[in-house]
This record gives C-alpha cells, structure tokens and sequence, in this order.
C-alpha cells in the first residue's frame, strides 16, 4: 500500500516562493505516476501537477511557468517547487498517487494528509 507524507506548507507573501516536499513508500512498480492536487476553501479540488517515471510533466494551466514538479527516485521523494506564488494559489495541497498522468481525481489511488500554503497580499 503506497504511502504519502506531504511537508513544506507554510504563510508566505505574494511574489515568495516555497517548495513542497512529499515522501512516498509502499511503491511496488516501477513504473509509476505521482502529482500535486490543491484544495481552496470552498472549492473543489483540482491538479496542479503531475509526473510519471519517465520524467513527463503535466502543469495546470494556472501553475504554468511558476511550479515546477520534480522527483528524486533515489530519496523517493516527490516536490513541488512553487515560485512567484500569488493569494489565490493559497489552498492544502495535497500528494498524489495516480494511474496515470494526468490531473484528474478519478486517477488517484492514494492520497497524502495534505500541507497548508497560505499566500498573503
């Protein structure tokens, strides 16, 4: 059973950056595809970044250009490199194991607990 554990959420101001860091066990394959979901309140929630184990990246069009996602296959570490953050990408953000990549809820197998980001004006 794959296990997630999310930290790096923190209060920042806009324009700052912050990097999210999420430790994954549990993984028998291979072959694998994890990503970054985030949940405003009152929202629902939506992907923001996803990976497999090839490297191929997929950005929500809002992150495009500002996050990056990465991974370390060695520490089996997942990140979320998040730079020139704004008041509305302030949400949980959450790990995610998926089946495929693509940043869709349906696709996930496993979620983290979350870690709160929370981007002041």
């Amino acid at each position: 059973q794959v296990q997630l554990v999310e930290s790096g959420g923190d209060s920042v101001q806009a324009g700052g950056s912050l990097r999210l860091s999420c430790a994954a066990s549990g993984y028998t394959s291979s072959n694998y595809c994890m990503g970054w979901f985030r949940q405003a309140p009152g929202k629902e929630r939506e992907g923001v970044a996803a990976i497999d184990s090839y490297g191929t990246t997929r950005y929500a069009d809002s992150v495009k250009g500002r996050f990056t996602i990465a991974q370390d296959n060695v520490k089996k570490t997942l990140y979320l490199q998040m730079n020139s953050l704004k008041p509305e990408d302030t949400a949980m953000y959450y790990c995610a194991a998926l089946s495929k990549i693509e940043l869709a809820r349906s696709l996930v197998d496993a979620w983290g607990q979350g870690t709160l980001v929370t981007v002041s004006s």
